[in-house]
């Protein structure tokens, strides 16, 4: 139903954004400094380019009806999500890599804050943002006390979570499913008047991947860096924004089996933790006041977990051994794994955040 409701809203918008309305609007360039950006993006002349899982621009626009101008990188289609006076109104799909214009009906006359956030991860290609064509905007006054980055593979992605569109069993693309503001860490960080940064990649490791060796495929300490959280070094993420607090939820595809086809080593402790203390190295350097955070996979349980466990309390007594640190380490005692294959569903990240919310709280308040 929300789905089908999405597209009404939409459809209704359209047949109202009449040549009569349009004459009244003008064209708001992506550079206009109204307009507010959150996560991982790129700045570039006339487009803001949205990277990371839920980065996103926020503005207030009055008039019947907006258009938002938006261009897929990645084909046969991408998505965004759409806030309207900070109500979730679901996701919008993007077709091919052409410049989309949707048109967004407004209930009234008056100014309303709108929110785009990408759905989909950095892998997926950018999605830039071109531009609204609005009456008139003016910037949303963000009275958010601190920003919390979120370190992670799909699960922080908010992956194979949103079967609302494209059902789990169908044919279709790995992103079908994504929806990265309603993953755990967005819903934390919202509860808590935070901003947010999405720093993760599907399939990604500490030491190795889902289905590999770390010998075709970069990990989480080599990309970090990188604005794309690939393996492209001539683009450096700039780590203005200084997170209050840093949280870290990487070893699902470490400990993984992978396909059952390929060749997997059992599963090495001593790699895991050097290269879990090479990142927790970087963030430092990066937020040397940082809270940093370690969680563990709400995938994985019993003699799996016990072993993880042992590994992120190596890594946090490292650091807490010649220094003022404390690094908590938080647990999920049950495996989260109603969405589509074996993560976390849309119910599933709420009950996440909800768990992690009094923790956050606690360490915050140290």
């Amino acid at each position: 139903m929300k789905s089908i409701s999405l597209i009404f809203f939409v459809l209704m918008a359209t047949l109202h954004f009449n040549q009569e309305s349009v004459s009244k609007h003008i064209f708001f360039n992506a550079s206009n400094p109204t307009f507010s950006y959150y996560g991982r993006v790129l700045h570039q002349d006339d487009t803001v380019g949205f990277i990371g899982s839920a980065s996103s621009v926020e503005f207030q626009a009055k008039g019947d009806a907006i258009k938002i101008h938006l261009q897929p990188e990645y084909k046969p289609r991408n998505y965004v999500v759409l806030t309207l006076d900070g109500v979730y109104k679901g996701r919008l799909k993007l077709e091919g890599d052409s410049l989309n214009k949707l048109a967004i009906p407004l209930p009234d006359k008056k100014f309303h804050t709108i929110g785009i956030y990408k759905g989909t991860e950095a892998a997926s290609g950018m999605v830039l943002f071109h531009g609204v064509e609005a009456e008139a905007i003016s910037k949303v006054e963000n009275d958010t006390a601190f920003t919390i980055e979120f370190i992670g593979d799909s699960i922080t992605c908010g992956a194979l979570m949103d079967p609302t569109d494209v059902p789990c069993d169908a044919k279709g693309e790995y992103i079908d499913q994504h929806n990265a503001y309603l993953a755990y860490g967005p819903i934390v960080a919202r509860t808590l008047n935070a901003d947010y940064i999405l720093s993760s990649v599907s399939g990604m490791g500490i030491y190795r991947n889902w289905n590999d060796e770390h010998k075709d495929e970069p990990i989480m300490p080599e990309v970090y860096e990188n604005l794309f959280l690939n393996t492209n070094d001539d683009v450096l993420y700039d780590f203005k924004v200084k997170p209050k607090l840093v949280s870290i939820c990487l070893g699902t595809n470490d400990m993984s089996e992978g396909d059952g086809i390929k060749d997997r080593l059992p599963f090495n402790p001593e790699t895991y933790v050097t290269r879990y203390i090479e990142l927790v190295g970087k963030v430092y350097k990066h937020y040397p006041n940082t809270q940093v955070v370690l969680l563990n996979s709400p995938m994985i349980q019993g003699d799996k977990n016990d072993v993880l466990i042992d590994c992120l309390t190596q890594v946090k007594t490292h650091f807490e051994k010649d220094s003022d640190r404390t690094i908590p380490i938080f647990q999920f005692h049950e495996v989260y794994a109603n969405g589509c294959s074996y993560h976390p569903s849309i119910a599933d990240n709420k009950v996440m955040a909800e768990k992690l919310i009094p923790f956050f709280k606690k360490v915050l308040a140290n």
